[in-house]
């Protein structure tokens, strides 16, 4: 088997974060579990990139970020129309820290944070990868 990276997002709320991915990300839900007192882990397929978001667990060490301001783990997206996509996660309820443009560094990105504390960097390449 290839290797494959994914992540696991602690929510607050992770009925409404499930919500909030399917819409603003055209996200697919491949699993969702919900224990029997409303926590939840659901599973997300933006394309091939999977993730998974699940209702924080302080006594495992599992918390939702504390201020939206704050970021110590990038999360990169990279998706066809990275501008589109931003728009449409701002009109689910992301807030834009960086705009979409192209960046010298080869790729055109923006960057949003959403509305669980989680920072997204929206990117395609700029030029075909060899």
């Amino acid at each position: 088997m290839d290797s494959e990276l994914t992540v696991t997002l602690s929510v607050r709320d992770g009925a409404a974060a499930c919500d909030f991915y399917r819409e603003a990300f055209d996200a697919t839900e491949l699993n969702r579990v919900t224990s029997p007192d409303g926590d939840v882990v659901g599973e997300f397929a933006v394309g091939r990139a999977r993730f998974f978001v699940a209702d924080e667990a302080p006594e495992y060490g599992n918390i939702s970020p504390p201020e939206p301001t704050e970021c110590s783990v990038r999360i990169g997206l990279f998706v066809d129309d990275p501008d589109g996509l931003v728009e449409r996660a701002v009109a689910a309820g992301a807030t834009v820290v960086a705009p979409v443009s192209d960046q010298d560094y080869g790729y055109r990105l923006g960057r949003i944070v959403d509305p669980f504390g989680h920072h997204w960097e929206i990117a395609r390449p700029l030029h075909a990868r060899a």
